[in-house]
């Protein structure tokens, strides 16, 4: 129970990465707030982690907006009681080269990223500082947080940019006792990865198996995809590593797809 009596929100949550930490939280010990533009995939995810409704809510919130975050935030503290634990995990991915892209695509992948990592950190930060007990706040990153890939322009730019919030999140909450760190997974067979292989096939002119084998896979040391499992440990991890030896540092969760 390393996160007895914490009280986290989750963005994103609904399913994938996000939903396999809100469950590793509420295994741990940890009240959680299942923070989705679904709202309705946000209480169902909620009611499987606890059916009672004390150890998991579903809020809605769209990340690229003020006045949702604002107040899903304030949701959460009225019903829970404070916030000690942010997980940004909302996310998602467009695949296209740089000179076709989209100006409007463009801008949409990173509000929801980086305009969702300020807001939802800004919120937090401010009820954290508030209660006066510290706190965590995780990035969802990624190895191309570290590394580019062709057709991925804007997400490798958002996932580079969430280590840099990071880092100042870390220097400027460590007066108050919180903490900032950065996960970065590999590649994880979530929908939004599945819906990347069909894509990248199409661009890149070869098969979806070669898409997984010589573009996904391939600089892993095993050949496997990383878990959600892999990633919600890193998450309870950083959650529960209470000093400051480790703020404002990254981890990679990629099987050696890349190696610092």
């Amino acid at each position: 129970m390393r996160l007895k009596d914490k009280i986290a929100v989750v963005t994103g949550a609904a399913s994938g990465i996000g939903k396999e930490i809100a469950t590793a939280y509420v295994r741990e010990g940890a009240r959680v707030a299942i923070a989705d533009l679904n709202l309705e995939g946000a209480q169902a995810a909620a009611k499987t982690l606890d059916n009672s409704g004390t150890r998991a809510m579903g809020v809605a919130m769209d990340v690229t907006q003020e006045d949702q975050v604002d107040a899903g935030m304030a949701q959460v503290v009225k019903q829970f009681g404070g916030i000690d634990i942010l997980v940004s995990n909302a996310g998602i991915q467009i695949v296209e080269p740089l000179d076709q892209f989209e100006f409007s695509k463009w801008k949409k992948l990173l509000a929801i990223h980086l305009d969702g990592a300020f807001l939802t950190t800004r919120a937090a930060l401010r009820q954290m500082y508030k209660q006066g007990r510290g706190g965590s706040v995780i990035y969802m990153g990624s190895v191309h947080s570290k590394e580019a890939s062709v057709l991925k322009a804007p997400y490798v730019t958002a996932k580079h940019g969430l280590i840099g919030l990071a880092k100042v999140v870390a220097k400027e909450g460590a007066a108050h006792g919180v903490r900032a760190n950065v996960i970065c997974p590999g590649f994880v067979r979530t929908p939004l990865v599945e819906k990347q292989i069909p894509e990248q096939a199409k661009e890149l002119g070869i098969t979806e198996e070669q898409v997984v084998k010589t573009v996904m896979l391939k600089d892993t040391v095993d050949g496997e995809f990383t878990t959600v499992q892999d990633v919600a440990a890193a998450a309870v991890f950083f959650a529960g590593f209470e000093s400051n030896a480790l703020t404002g540092q990254s981890l990679v969760v990629s099987h050696g797809w890349f190696m610092q």
